[in-house]
């Protein structure tokens, strides 16, 4: 018997999957569908935008990353997050009464700073389970004219790039690997890399809604993982495009880049929340970087939409190559 791979399923197996699924209520705007970050759901006179998400490669913070995570998936529709539900598992024979506060105290702070109510879910020790899990839903609105969605990319459109790749996956290697790489980079390499689960931060919220009031946007996408080389593939596969990338011009933090080289992991395919894909006309680039820049975020242009013949190609230098894509995220390779 052949198992599945740790990660998400591979791309086409999750197409064959959701082909069967018949969706038979209209007011479902947008369900399940590769490339696409929530479902959406017509309320009237607004969307209501739904996700669910969970977090497995960590168990410090897990309650923190939770919400920030589904919250990073409603905002890049170009919705306000405003409600929150949690499924908390805790490990059997491992759980301590500081554990479960610590996991709920994290995802109530998180919901806190985010301006989202926290309206209900489930904890609970279970039987089996070797760490914690915490699988989030976060709930949106949005007004119908502001909903940005991935399959309006079209050929031509510039890909934006706000942040840093591997944000998310430096910080959990550096939680989960920190006793290792203290010992050969030293407290202070550890503890910043540790933290950027706050700074640079993987939370894309307040980036994504300035860009969809400062610009039309064709699409947003918030690479997770199978890092941002998945996100890219996901994006081109909602709208039906091609992509052509310049690695150049993708920026790599470097304490993201030590701890690549170190392990032997491409900075492309680490887990990438805080990183942001956009895909813009070339007349709304420049009004979009601007406003991004004059808040102080991070962007780029690395590339552009092609016709969907063209590949998904990315440039080193003057080689073109095929972009990979990573349906098990090159963190499953050390954790």
């Amino acid at each position: 018997m052949k198992y599945l791979p740790v990660g998400k399923l591979n791309i086409a197996h999750l197409e064959a999957l959701l082909a069967s699924v018949k969706v038979s209520d209209p007011r479902v705007v947008v369900g399940p569908r590769v490339g696409e970050d929530a479902a959406v759901i017509d309320f009237g006179d607004r969307y209501l935008i739904a996700k669910t998400d969970p977090i497995t490669f960590t168990a410090e913070r897990i309650g923190w990353y939770a919400v920030n995570i589904n919250a990073n998936d409603v905002a890049v529709m170009g919705a306000t997050p405003k409600w929150f539900l949690a499924t908390v598992l805790l490990p059997e024979g491992k759980t301590t009464r500081r554990l479960a506060d610590e996991a709920f105290d994290d995802i109530r702070l998180a919901c806190e700073e985010l301006g989202v109510s926290l309206c209900g879910g489930h904890i609970e020790v279970t039987l089996g389970l070797p760490r914690p899990i915490v699988v989030g839903q976060m709930l949106g609105e949005v007004e119908k004219d502001k909903l940005v969605r991935n399959d309006r990319t079209e050929v031509g459109d510039d890909i934006v790039l706000i942040g840093g790749v591997a944000v998310e996956g430096t910080s959990v290697v550096a939680r989960e690997k920190g006793d290792e790489l203290r010992r050969i980079f030293g407290d202070d390499f550890v503890n910043r890399a540790k933290q950027f689960l706050t700074e640079p931060g993987i939370s894309v919220v307040r980036a994504a809604l300035l860009a969809a009031a400062s610009a039309k946007v064709n699409a947003m996408h918030d690479p997770t993982e199978g890092g941002i080389a998945t996100g890219l593939h996901e994006l081109a596969l909602a709208s039906g495009t091609g992509m052509l990338v310049h690695r150049d011009m993708i920026f790599v933090y470097p304490e993201t880049e030590t701890i690549c080289e170190h392990y032997g992991l491409d900075p492309l395919g680490v887990l990438a929340s805080g990183a942001l894909l956009m895909a813009t006309s070339s007349q709304e680039t420049p009004r979009l970087l601007a406003a991004m820049r004059k808040a102080r975020f991070r962007c780029s242009v690395i590339g552009k939409a092609v016709p969907k013949r063209e590949g998904i190609r990315i440039k080193s230098g003057e080689r073109i190559r095929r972009l990979p894509r990573y349906d098990s995220d090159e963190l499953t390779k050390i954790l």
